[in-house]
C-alpha cells in the first residue's frame, strides 16, 4: 500500500466521521434515538481508520499512474463498507449485502435503492443516504484530478491555468474544489428553500443534485414540486451537475478570462438548447414545458429522477441523453458530449477528405485553441467501444437473472451511467430489494465500474498481464 493510497483514503474516512458527528448531533437535537448508536460506531471506526492510515510509516516511492488508478478503484469498494454500517446496525434488520448495495449505490451517485417506502425510515437514515451521495460526488471530482494524466492533452492544456499537475499545487486545488463543491451545495439548498421546499427536504435534495445522485427524501417528487415554477427552478438547479464545476469559479474568480475556459460549457449550452427545442417541437405531446425541461435536465445530468406524469414512451430518447452525459469536470457520468462531438467531427472530416481530396479538413473545435490530436480520437473511440462492450456484457449477465431483456438493457445503461431508475425510463416498478444475490453482486460491480470507467481497468490489465 502506497502513501498516496493511505492519505487519499484517510481523508474520506475522516469525512465520513465528520458526517457521522453531524448525524449524531441531528439525532440529539430532534430526539431521534432509534439509530443513534449506529452513527457513534461509524464515527469511532472511521476515526480509527482515518488517523490510523495517516499514522502509517510508509516509504514514499515515486507515484505513477498505476498507483493512482489502484487508489481510486480501492476507494470505490472500501469506503462503502464504512458507509454501510448505519444500515446494517439499524433497527430495520437489513442484510449485509443489501446494506452494501445501498451504500455503493449512494457513493457512486447511482440511486438504486433497496428501500421500498422512504416514509418508513427515520430522518437520520434519510440524511445518511443523501450524505453518502455527497461524499461520493466529491470523491469522483478528486479522482478526476488524480487521474488527469490519462485524459487527452486538450483537456489538460485547457486546465493548467487553475489545475497544476504538481503535487503541492494539486493539493491546493483539492481544497479549492472542496470549497466550491460545498458553496454550490449551499446555494442549491437556499434556492430550494426560496421556492418553499421545507428545510430538511432542501438539504437532502441539494446533496442529491450537486452529486448527480438519485436518492430522494420522500417517495413522490410530485408532492414537493407541485407547481410549474418549482419544476423549472429545480430543473435549472440540476444543471449544476451538468456543466463544469469550475464554470462559476472561472466566471467570478479568474481575472484574466480565456474563452478556452468556457469552450466546453458553451458547447454544452448549445447542445442543451438544441435538444430542448427538438423535444418541445416534436415530442411535447402534453404541451407542458416545465415537465419536458425537468426530464431533459434530469437525464443529461445523470440524476434520473422524474415526475410521475412524464411519458414512458420516450424512454429511448432520455436514455440517449443519459449516455451522452455532461461536462468532463462535473459529477455527471456519461461518455461526455465533447468526446462524441469530436468523434463525429473526425468521422465527417474523414468522409469529406475522400470526396474532396484537394481540401484540408481539421479537427479543431471553433472555441478551443488547438486541434484534437489523433491519439485523443483513439482514446475517445476506445471509450465508446468499452462502453458498448460493457453494456453488452452487463445486459447479458442481467438476462440470466429475473429481468427480461428490455429491462436488462435499460438497467444496464443506467448502471454504467450511474443514473437512477424512474418513470421516464419505464422502470418505476423495479424493486431492487427483491433482486437475487447474483443480480445485486453484478450491479454492485458495474455501478463502481461506471464511476471509474472500464478503461482504467484495461490500463491495469495491460500493466500486469501484457508486459
Amino acid at each position: 500500500m502506497s502513501k498516496l493510497l493511505t492519505n487519499y483514503l484517510s481523508f474520506f474516512f475522516l469525512l465520513i466521521s465528520f458526517f457521522s458527528l453531524i448525524n449524531i448531533t441531528y439525532c440529539y437535537y430532534f430526539n431521534i434515538y432509534l439509530n443513534i448508536d449506529t452513527y457513534i460506531y461509524t464515527l469511532i471506526i472511521s476515526l480509527i481508520l482515518g488517523f490510523g492510515l495517516l499514522s502509517l510509516k510508509i516509504k514514499i516511492l515515486k507515484i505513477n499512474i498505476y498507483h493512482k488508478i489502484i487508489t481510486v478503484i480501492s476507494g470505490y469498494f472500501l469506503i462503502p463498507l464504512i458507509i454501510s454500517i448505519p444500515y446494517y446496525l439499524s433497527i430495520y434488520n437489513i442484510s449485509f449485502l443489501n446494506c452494501y448495495f445501498e451504500a455503493i449505490s449512494g457513493f457512486t451517485s447511482t440511486g438504486f435503492s433497496i428501500f421500498e417506502n422512504i416514509k418508513h425510515l427515520d430522518e437520520s437514515l434519510i440524511l445518511w443516504r443523501s450524505t453518502s451521495q455527497w461524499i461520493g460526488g466529491i470523491y469522483f471530482l478528486f479522482a478526476i484530478i488524480l487521474l488527469i494524466d490519462i485524459f487527452d492533452d486538450r483537456i489538460k492544456n485547457s486546465l493548467t491555468n487553475f489545475i497544476s499537475l504538481n503535487n503541492l499545487e494539486s493539493f491546493k486545488q483539492y481544497i479549492k474544489i472542496f470549497i466550491l463543491y460545498f458553496c454550490l451545495t449551499t446555494f442549491i439548498f437556499f434556492s430550494l428553500n426560496i421556492i418553499n421546499i421545507r428545510t430538511f427536504d432542501s438539504l437532502n435534495l441539494s446533496m442529491t443534485i450537486i452529486s448527480s445522485g438519485g436518492f430522494l427524501p420522500f417517495n413522490n417528487l410530485d408532492i414537493i414540486l407541485n407547481t410549474n415554477l418549482k419544476q423549472i427552478v429545480f430543473s435549472l438547479l440540476m444543471l449544476f451537475s451538468f456543466f463544469s464545476l469550475f464554470l462559476t469559479y472561472n466566471l467570478f474568480f479568474v481575472k484574466k478570462k480565456n474563452l478556452n475556459f468556457f469552450a466546453e460549457d458553451i458547447y454544452l449550452l448549445i447542445y442543451l438548447g438544441l435538444i430542448s427545442v427538438f423535444f418541445l417541437i416534436f415530442l411535447n405531446f402534453d404541451y407542458n414545458f416545465s415537465l419536458i425541461l425537468f426530464s431533459i435536465t434530469s437525464s443529461i445530468s445523470n440524476i434520473g429522477i422524474s415526475l410521475s406524469s412524464v411519458s414512458g414512451n420516450l424512454y429511448i430518447f432520455f436514455l440517449i441523453l443519459v449516455i451522452i452525459g455532461g461536462s468532463y469536470f462535473s459529477t455527471s457520468s456519461g461518455i461526455r458530449f465533447v468526446k462524441l462531438f469530436a468523434l463525429l467531427k473526425f468521422s465527417l472530416n474523414e468522409i469529406l477528405s475522400y470526396t474532396k481530396p484537394n481540401y484540408v479538413f481539421t479537427n479543431k473545435f471553433q472555441l478551443f485553441d488547438r486541434n484534437v490530436e489523433l491519439k485523443d480520437i483513439h482514446k475517445y473511440f476506445l471509450t465508446l467501444i468499452t462502453f458498448v462492450i460493457s453494456l453488452f456484457l452487463l445486459t447479458i449477465l442481467l438476462t440470466f437473472s429475473e429481468l427480461n431483456f428490455e429491462n436488462s438493457f435499460k438497467v444496464g445503461i443506467l448502471t454504467l451511467m450511474n443514473t437512477t431508475t424512474s418513470e421516464m425510463y419505464g422502470l418505476s416498478d423495479l424493486n431492487f430489494h427483491e433482486l437475487n444475490l447474483y443480480t445485486k453482486l453484478i450491479l454492485i460491480l458495474f455501478m463502481a465500474i461506471g464511476r471509474f470507467e472500464i478503461i482504467t481497468l484495461l490500463i491495469i490489465i495491460k500493466k500486469f498481464f501484457f508486459r
